[in-house]
């Protein structure tokens, strides 16, 4: 009896324990649903409810986090989606800043110099939705050790100088770029005028770039052009040096025509005539070139010594004074005292335009390099690559030479804070 009654008090603890358990249940049940007096609920640790996700979103597509090896000359591309305002910023593994801009697709920051070589950096893109709630991606990445091989980037022209309404901007390279990378170099290179102009680079040759604008540059100008070049994988192995600024002025507009028919030189200054000159260009057996050439230097003294190209018959050595060079092959514009008499009436040179004595100093003293003179008429014709011959080459032959689509310039006008500033990739 014993033995059944303890079997039996067993079974009644077991079910009184499983209804406290039940009964403890549904109390927690009932205090999870149950309200405070009508104020709103309290999550589980007496927090606020989880806010949602933001509405935007960042991705960082390169460099890639925890890249290495990674070239000094690296931008930060990126996508966004549903974001009304987007910034990117890079530090450095001392937290320090990088500057840099935006590029006008929208996708992509580029520094303002090339990185340090062998530093870690960390990126972040921030994109902000119209839901005020920021998003953000980040990647840390470490730069390249410093390469043994880089290629040396120089400008034809320097800081401060002032140049002729047709001068184009030169750069050349100390090693020959490749067809496949020159399109990455001219996406580094970045022309800003004021006013406003529209231009394009053209590959004059594998070490050669030069830019003009579409029409001679406006009087007065103010040109800075910048190469992004430092650490830039330019092939086979090889890499941009350092990068390159330069900021030049454009003087008047004075602009030469030499017209065979007349024998006379008109000089114009910001669109007015100021001066007519009479000259003698190249006889019949020596033609001058006709074409829009520019002036590419001046020498007030110099010898013309053709003797050993021309030999002892046809050569000579003369003393030049007031030089203009137009062209690799020997024409210039200089005083020739000795064909005064047939200067306006007589073509005599061997191809250069002659002038008068007075006439070259007062020419020598009123123009400067980069200025065009254009010479018609004549029984020959100016060969491209004969000096800086990019004037001589219609607009659209021009754009012809760029390793990027041209994209004319809209009637619209831009989004700059300043529209007489055109910045030109």
């Amino acid at each position: 009896m014993r033995a059944v009654s303890d079997q039996r008090n067993r079974h009644r603890g077991r079910r009184r324990a499983l209804a406290a358990g039940l009964l403890a249940a549904v109390l927690t049940v009932t205090a999870a649903c149950t309200s405070d007096g009508g104020t709103s609920p309290n999550w589980q640790g007496g927090g606020d409810a989880p806010a949602s996700a933001p509405k935007a979103a960042a991705t960082i597509v390169e460099p890639a986090a925890d890249a290495k090896d990674v070239p000094a000359s690296t931008g930060i591309t990126f996508t966004t989606k549903d974001a009304q305002e987007t910034t990117v910023e890079l530090k450095d593994s001392a937290g320090t800043a990088v500057e840099g801009t935006p590029a006008a697709d929208g996708g992509s920051w580029l520094p303002t110099g090339a990185l340090e070589y062998g530093e870690t950096y960390t990126a972040t893109v921030t994109a902000t939705g119209d839901d005020g709630r920021p998003a953000t991606a980040t990647s840390t990445f470490t730069t390249m050790a410093k390469p043994a091989n880089q290629v040396r980037v120089s400008s034809f022209l320097g800081d401060g100088q002032v140049v002729g309404v047709g001068m184009p901007l030169i750069v050349k390279f100390s090693r020959d770029i490749p067809e496949d990378h020159r399109d990455d170099v001219q996406r580094r290179m970045t022309v800003t005028s004021t006013p406003a102009q529209e231009g394009i680079w053209h590959w004059v040759s594998p070490t050669e770039i030069r830019y003009r604008p579409k029409e001679f540059w406006k009087a007065n100008s103010t040109v800075e052009y910048r190469i992004q070049a430092g650490g830039l994988p330019l092939g086979d192995g090889w890499y941009g040096r350092a990068d390159l600024n330069v900021d030049i002025k454009v003087g008047p507009a004075v602009v030469m025509t030499v017209d065979n028919r007349t024998k006379r030189m008109t000089v114009t200054k910001d669109g007015s005539v100021i001066k007519t000159i009479p000259v003698s260009l190249g006889k019949k057996t020596t033609p001058s070139s006709s074409g829009t050439m520019v002036v590419i230097e001046k020498l007030r003294k110099t010898v013309f010594d053709t003797l050993e190209e021309l030999g002892p018959v046809d050569g000579y050595r003369t003393k030049i004074d007031y030089a203009q060079r137009l062209t690799w092959g020997g024409e210039f514009i200089h005083a020739a005292p000795w064909s005064e008499g047939q200067q306006g009436r007589v073509n005599v040179s061997h191809g250069c335009v002659n002038v008068s004595m007075a006439n070259g100093a007062w020419l020598f003293a009123n123009t400067r390099v980069g200025d065009p003179i254009t010479v018609k008429g004549t029984e020959r014709k100016l060969q491209n690559g004969n000096g800086w011959t990019d004037w001589n080459m219609s607009w659209e032959e021009y754009v012809k030479g760029s390793a990027l689509p041209y994209e004319p310039a809209s009637a619209e006008p831009t989004a700059s804070a300043d529209p007489d500033v055109s910045p030109t990739p």
